[in-house]
């Protein structure tokens, strides 16, 4: 078990960017790593995902506007967002999806 902290979230316009970072207090280069975003009233949902080997799949409603990156040798992934519409308002959370760890979560608010 290793503990994931997510930062860099807040309050951010329409159209704005916002890049949010998971520092996991272990090794991760074993690890597919994942964000997942949960909205109130909805089901947790995968927001993208990345492998040992870097590469990389969207949701739908965010390719093209989100890029999830790592660099093992910090143990942090990170999920550069832009373009952000107020439908990515939502909780965010990071995944060890080897070990099944989560982070506490990210708040990210797009403003109306």
């Amino acid at each position: 078990q290793v503990q994931l902290v997510e930062s860099g979230g807040g309050l951010v316009q329409p159209g704005g960017s916002l890049r949010l970072a998971c520092i996991a207090s272990g090794s991760i280069m074993l690890s597919p790593m994942a964000w997942y975003r949960q909205a109130p009233g909805k089901q947790r949902e995968l927001v993208a995902a990345i492998t040992r080997g870097g590469s990389t799949n969207y949701a739908d409603s965010v390719k093209g506007r989100f890029t999830i990156s790592r660099d093992n040798a910090k143990n942090t992934v990170y999920l550069q967002m832009n373009n952000l519409k107020s439908e990515d308002t939502a909780v965010y959370y990071c995944n060890d999806q080897r070990r099944g760890d989560w982070g506490q979560g990210t708040q990210v608010t797009v403003s109306s």
